[in-house]
């Protein structure tokens, strides 16, 4: 019998979709656990305007004449300062470990070795949302712990009382597990509380499934479990033992939006204030909200971003890259954070040229403390912190946060772009 052929045409996904019916929607059910995912790979995105962007050192450098005045010598690229603040903390660089959240490949081991090393090289650490009402507050038995409680003792053991902080997310199934409640009153968190280095974070959406809450593959036993909290969708099939846990993303208008940072300060006075966006449309409206109702911080997470599971028509489709939700945001006093695919020096320049005070690592956080539990995130962090020195060395200036829009050259249509906007 013949088989049809359509050159030029996905064929194979259309077959693909055919044989697997509604689970083709998702990546392969078999990378679950063990692949990160994200947007299109990088360099193939024609929207991504930090990767089309160039760093521009001018001829003439004012800000190095300074510098030099003030050294008393020609300055050198190891004397840009990359401390600088964070939602409210000192950072030792403009830099910060993204949320998880509650898949697989972030449980213990690596969500832990992650907030050890964070908080050995001394910039905050966000914990991401679900994590209780899947895995639980307290450990079943006294000999371990909680993924929530064992990455915040990981990450206070190694650090020091004045650098970073911990964040930890809520969204609407947490709140209902109260657990900025349990976090807020347990003595785990005291030593944060006490130095002004904890932070609880309103997750109104992330890049890689702007307007959907957490998608979570589990076994059906594990999704019994749970079933009172969550949605479950048998989208691989009735004959599989997993099944789709599905998290509500939450509704917001502006007005939500004010009120939950409000009672956010109100009933937790001695925490920091964090927003995270995903990126929308709106995103400036929705930025200079928070700003407005009292945040100490807004995140926004491009489309490139993400560790979780997601739907692969998300994943190159949905929402506004970094770039382009940094440049309609625009210059800002208010601490803007930015993730999304970050891993090198060059892109979080440019990041932190269009506006961000820092810039976060997801994956490749993940990748590095899985390449080495030990340092592998220390020594990703070195290597970004050095060509930061460089790059912001390059065009005559010695701070992170000196860094300004005029430092990049956009793309033509781009540039144009924000001129009329």
């Amino acid at each position: 019998m013949s088989v049809l052929s359509a050159e030029g045409f996905p064929e194979e996904q259309v077959r693909h979709r055919a044989r697997a019916g509604a689970a083709a929607a998702f990546p392969a059910l078999e990378s679950y656990g063990s692949s990160l995912l994200g947007a299109i790979p990088a360099g193939h995105d024609p929207q991504d305007l930090l990767e089309r962007a160039r760093i521009v050192p001018p001829v003439f450098m004012p800000e190095r004449l300074k510098k030099l005045i003030d050294l008393a010598r020609e300055p050198l690229y190891t004397d840009v300062e990359l401390t600088t603040s964070v939602g409210g903390f000192t950072s030792r660089l403009p830099l910060y470990v993204s949320a998880f959240g509650s898949t697989q490949v972030a449980s213990h081991d690596l969500g832990e070795a992650a907030g050890r090393q964070a908080g050995q090289l001394g910039i905050p650490m966000v914990i991401g949302e679900n994590v209780v009402p899947v895995n639980g507050y307290r450990a079943a038995s006294d000999s371990g712990s909680s993924p929530l409680l064992g990455r915040i003792a990981a990450y206070t053991a190694a650090a020091d009382d004045e650098h970073g902080g911990v964040v930890v997310q809520q969204s609407t199934e947490d709140a209902d597990a109260e657990v900025w409640n349990l976090v807020y009153s347990d003595p785990v968190s005291e030593p944060l509380l006490a130095t002004g280095r904890l932070a609880f974070e309103l997750k109104v959406g992330q890049g890689a499934k702007p307007g959907l809450g957490g998608l979570t593959v589990l076994g059906r036993e594990a999704g019994g479990r749970v079933a009172e909290q969550y949605a479950m969708d048998a989208v691989f099939g009735p004959d599989s033992d997993s099944v789709l846990r599905i998290s509500s993303p939450g509704t917001f208008t502006e007005e939500i939006l004010r009120q939950q940072i409000r009672l956010m300060r109100n009933n937790f006075p001695r925490v920091k204030v964090w927003v995270k966006l995903h990126p929308g449309r709106d995103i400036a409206l929705a930025a200079a909200t928070a700003w407005a109702a009292g945040a100490d911080s807004v995140t926004v997470d491009g489309a490139e971003g993400g560790t979780a599971w997601a739907p692969t028509g998300f994943l190159g489709q949905v929402g506004l890259p970094l770039g382009e939700c940094l440049t309609r945001i625009g210059p800002t006093e208010h601490c803007l954070l930015a993730s999304g695919r970050i891993w090198e020096g060059g892109r979080a320049a440019k990041a932190l040229a269009l506006g961000a005070r820092a810039v976060g690592l997801g994956r490749a956080a993940l990748l590095a403390v899985d390449e080495d539990a030990d340092a592998g995130l220390a020594r990703l962090a070195e290597s970004i912190a050095l060509e930061l020195r460089l790059l912001i060395s390059s065009v005559g200036k010695y701070h992170a946060n000196a860094l300004e829009a005029d430092d990049i050259l956009l793309p033509a249509d781009a540039a144009a772009a924000s001129r009329t906007g």
